[in-house]
């Protein structure tokens, strides 16, 4: 057995050090972490088990990154109680992986340094960025493409940020550029494709995906990994920043942030609500997270229905669309015609869901094609760099998750292709990806939008 050291800091001047006996993995060390944080890994066998994992986290207000029917990820951070390790432990098999510390960048850079003239040539996409590098980004690419890129300002969020859409079409040789869109703008006639970033605030690479894939969008066709071509056939709409406010908050205050930053009452003490849970499709005041529905093992027990607590990182909102972001966003849609595509950006798991999230007992009727196209993106993307993704419905894939944003794409807005993609890894950094993976998770991303435009074009028989 390997002695595992962890240093947990109960605050800036005490700190306790305990040791806890993990089996030995091939290749592990003796880590020491002073004020680090690190991501645990839990396997398990039963749903009993997994529930006694899950009980042990709430009890100690640790921050549960990932449960599948195979592992549970955990979140300690250097203010983790100090007897919640060893809790966890006599409820699982730990494997430990990633250890590291939180990013922080606070240096203002020139848009210029990034020549995003050149998509192949870029250093953009090297790194992540704040939010106003973010905002510099979009109005550059708009102006070096004002034939191609307009901005759309879709609203505020609830700490009064501008929200923006980057809206990427390109005018038809028919002139139909010239038949006026709703509020005189300008409309192609071409079907729609919807992408958007980090809803939970600490999923960073999801935003940076997302800013890959626009300016994938209007490279030059002769730069590799350029997908210009496919403006011939579509019209593309990417809101890169869907929560604002929290992402700002991952940056200043808390790497691993997860909700918007509302104030949901004068009373709480906490803020914020998950914004996934918030959209008006089956959407539930009670936030029902039962992992244990995973396994299809566990029919003695009654499901676990945490209360809508205002400080749970599930907190749903008294009420749907309660988040003006969430508001904005279903506003754009239903003011955007001819979707047919949608994908929601998130990470990690390397996965392609289908609906529903709601329900893990009920199948779109349009299941069937949907699957179709979700096993060749994971195909292609396989070719692409080797990377494994997996698909299925969104809640058998994870958890029954009602007021989910592909819920509704697909069963209100109508949009019979949404998906939601969970982006690189499968938890050895989590939600802490390293930017030097950025480009060839934006590439994968790429193959995804691709096939699936390809995908949908060939079925619609719009000639891509």
């Amino acid at each position: 057995m390997a002695a595992f050291w962890l240093i947990l800091f109960l605050t800036t001047q005490f700190c306790i050090l305990i040791t806890v006996s993990l089996p030995q993995q091939p290749g592990s060390q003796h880590v020491f972490l002073g004020g680090q944080s690190i991501l645990q890994r839990f396997t398990f066998e039963g749903p009993e088990a997994l529930d006694d994992i899950l009980d042990a986290a709430e009890q100690n207000d640790l921050d549960v990154w990932q449960v599948t029917n195979a592992h549970v990820d955990v979140l300690f951070t250097p203010t983790s109680r100090p007897l919640s390790l060893p809790k966890l432990l006599s409820k699982g098999t730990a494997i430990p992986p990633a250890i590291y510390s939180v990013p922080t960048d606070d240096t203002q850079r020139p848009i210029e340094e990034w020549n995003i003239r050149s998509f192949q040539n870029t250093t953009f996409h090297g790194q992540y960025h704040p939010l106003y590098e973010i905002d510099g980004f979009m109005e550059d690419l708009a102006a070096l493409h004002p034939d191609l890129v307009k901005l759309v300002n879709i609203g505020h969020s609830a700490e009064g940020r501008e929200m923006f859409a980057i809206s990427i079409s390109k005018p038809t040789e028919l002139g139909e550029q010239k038949r006026k869109g709703k509020e005189g703008e300008k409309s192609t006639g071409k079907p729609g494709f919807v992408v958007t970033g980090a809803q939970h605030a600490r999923e960073w690479v999801a935003t940076a995906a997302a800013l890959y894939i626009a300016h994938s969008l209007v490279a030059n066709g002769s730069e590799p990994e350029s997908m210009s071509s496919l403006l011939d056939h579509f019209d593309f709409h990417i809101i890169p920043t869907p929560n604002p406010d929290g992402y700002v908050y991952t940056w200043e205050k808390d790497r691993f942030w997860y909700k918007n930053r509302m104030i949901v009452s004068p009373e709480e003490q906490c803020q914020g609500l998950d914004m996934n849970r918030n959209w008006g499709y089956h959407w539930s005041p009670s936030a029902p997270f039962n992992p244990t529905d995973l396994l299809k093992k566990n029919k003695k027990k009654k499901p676990k229905i945490p209360p809508a607590d205002p400080c749970s990182v599930w907190y749903p909102g008294r009420r749907p669309f309660e988040a003006p972001e969430v508001n904005n966003i279903a506003n754009f849609i239903t003011q955007t015609p001819r979707l047919v595509v949608f994908v929601d950006l998130r990470s990690y798991g390397q996965m392609l869901s289908t609906p529903y999230s709601y329900s893990c007992n009920v199948l779109p009727a349009d299941a069937e094609d949907q699957l179709e196209a979700a096993l060749g993106v994971a195909h292609a993307i396989k070719k692409k760099h080797g990377t494994s993704f997996t698909t299925g419905s969104l809640c058998s894939m994870l958890y029954s998750a009602p007021g989910n944003i592909v819920d509704w794409m697909y069963g209100e807005a109508h949009i019979k292709y949404s998906f939601a993609a969970h982006l690189r890894d499968t938890g050895t950094y989590g939600y802490a990806l390293p930017p030097e993976w950025i480009r060839p998770v934006g590439e994968e991303t790429g193959t995804m939008i691709e096939y699936l435009a390809r995908f949908v074009a060939k079925n619609g028989r719009t000639g891509l």
